[in-house]
């Protein structure tokens, strides 16, 4: 995390305080939102309101008990309730906007995939107490529609005014082949998955709900999720302008120009928009844009950076996922007892979602024995001498007595879930079908809904953001800025500043010997 000086106060929209900005102004037609006219530039914002996701999202759903707004607090009746009748207003228009921009890049093509976020909460002494999986809300959409829409018209402006030297970022069409999975899995439930364009799989996955299982959807979003190309910067000047596209968001050019404070990239975008923004005034900048070649190198590096930072996040979660079961007995313990659904199949085993804990996993029908799984009448099921005979959408297990067992594609199994150590391995987590009928929901695990989110790249960034500030603003509570601080923009003890100072201090040893 950066420093708080900056993560928590100069980086932060505080309300009522002055933050420089650089900005993107829409007018729009008050009937149907298309942008009338759009104008870039440097600002001043000052919040009127400095409120939390969920605060908003109260005022959305109706309520008008929220509590965590504190500028509305010691205001007279009157005046309270005039002012949140503006922001009631503000936030549903704002909502309003979002949903229509939103529908038509979802008729162009959009694709709201379905994305594993899983929050990892700790009890007082910092322990894992539970794995709850993500709920965005529909403020968090509304901003990362804004998000688009910025960086959409950002990027437009940059190829506008400097062709051959902006920083883009493209999503490549996937490979046919990366979709075989998801086909033959959605025949399973007689759906036709049209995968020949963006629009066409966003038509098709609209379309595959089960309207009995909800998970259904949920499932074949993700498994559509894990077709997907890379997203990839790239200079505009290093290939033709028909490769800028971007096939999840359905839109002819897009960058990243929202997040200056997380990502590198979006700092090279906003002085390009600078750049850009001179160039209409015949000026140039003061600091020489980078060449094509110096640019082509960042974007390549950026890439990479990116690339190693998602397989850490992954790995996070699976690490984070092994911890919680590691101290548990799966025997006992209940919360070691979950409902999955099975999503693939395997020549010795099924694939299985967890929903509760947002764990995907192998789950063995047949154990380094050569014993196979069976079920009683009661659905518990136990291990005996067989074998398995893989089919299309299914596998059928079949006892050395006669007794057989099928298990299907989206298929609901109880499952026992613990964690497996390896010396040679990192730890993993290991799945066992305990009962070939669905786990009885229990007052703990979430429920699904009838339709599914969308949890875009998007959506994920701007909930990370949000709780990345709460935690910045918690740190700042507790760490005292000097006013010499906040003026040089530093923060002492402990902050990823002064560990890399000791870090550059500690390189300048001198470490010979004699």
């Amino acid at each position: 995390m950066l420093p708080a000086i900056l993560s928590a106060d100069r980086c932060s929209l505080l309300g009522g305080a002055d933050r420089y900005a650089i900005s993107v102004l829409w007018e729009l037609d008050k009937t149907n939102y298309e942008v009338l006219k759009v104008w870039f530039g440097r600002t001043i914002i000052r919040s009127t309101y400095k409120i939390f996701y969920e605060a908003a999202q109260a005022l959305l759903d109706g309520d008008r008990n929220v509590v965590d707004i504190p500028e509305l607090k010691g205001l007279e009746e009157k005046e309270k309730c005039r002012r949140l009748n503006d922001l009631i207003w503000a936030v549903e228009k704002l909502t309003e906007i979002a949903r229509r921009t939103r529908t038509k890049r979802s008729l162009e093509g959009g694709l709201e995939l379905e994305g594993i976020e899983i929050r990892v909460q700790l009890d007082e002494k910092k322990n894992i107490s539970d794995l709850v999986p993500k709920q965005p809300l529909e403020v968090h959409e509304t901003v990362a529609e804004c998000m688009i829409m910025a960086n959409h018209w950002v990027a437009k402006k940059i190829t506008e005014n400097l062709p051959h030297q902006g920083l883009l970022r493209c999503h490549p069409p996937p490979r046919q082949e990366s979709f075989a999975a998801l086909v033959e899995c959605a025949k399973a439930k007689r759906f036709k998955i049209d995968t020949r364009s963006n629009k066409a799989l966003a038509d098709s996955l609209d379309m595959a709900e089960d309207p009995d299982d909800p998970l259904v959807n949920k499932v074949l979003r993700s498994m559509a999720t894990q077709a997907m190309s890379n997203a990839l910067y790239f200079s505009t000047g290093s290939c033709s302008e028909d490769l800028f596209y971007h096939y999840g968001l359905a839109l002819d050019k897009y960058t990243h120009f929202t997040s200056p404070i997380r990502r590198y990239a979006d700092i090279v975008v906003h002085r390009l928009l600078m750049a850009a923004l001179l160039k209409d005034k015949k000026l140039e900048p003061e600091n020489p844009l980078l060449s094509q070649k110096d640019l082509e190198e960042l974007c390549h590096h950026i890439n990479k950076k990116n690339r190693a930072a998602q397989r850490v996040q992954k790995q996070s979660v699976e690490l984070f996922q092994c911890m919680y079961f590691k101290d548990k007995d799966s025997t006992s313990d209940e919360r070691c007892v979950a409902d999955g659904i099975i999503y693939s199949i395997r020549a010795n085993g099924v694939l299985v979602y967890v929903p509760k804990y947002g764990i995907k996993a192998a789950a063995f029908l047949k154990n380094k024995e050569g014993l196979v799984i069976t079920a009683q009448p009661d659905g518990s099921c136990e291990w005996k001498p067989g074998s398995l005979r893989r089919l299309r959408d299914k596998i059928i297990s079949t006892t050395a007595g006669g007794e057989s067992i099928t298990f299907s594609l989206f298929e609901h199994v109880t499952v026992r879930i613990s964690e497996y150590s390896s010396r040679s391995h990192p730890d993993s987590i290991k799945l066992d079908i305990i009962n070939n009928q669905p786990r009885t929901k229990t007052g703990t695990e979430p429920t699904q809904g009838t339709s599914h989110t969308s949890k875009t790249d998007l959506v994920r960034d701007v909930i990370r953001s949000a709780e990345e500030a709460q935690l910045a603003q918690k740190h700042a509570k507790r760490t005292l800025i000097r006013d010499e601080d906040r003026e040089y923009c530093q923060t002492q003890g402990n902050s990823l500043y002064s560990l890399l100072e000791e870090i550059k201090e500690m390189a300048l040893q001198d470490v010979s010997v004699g």
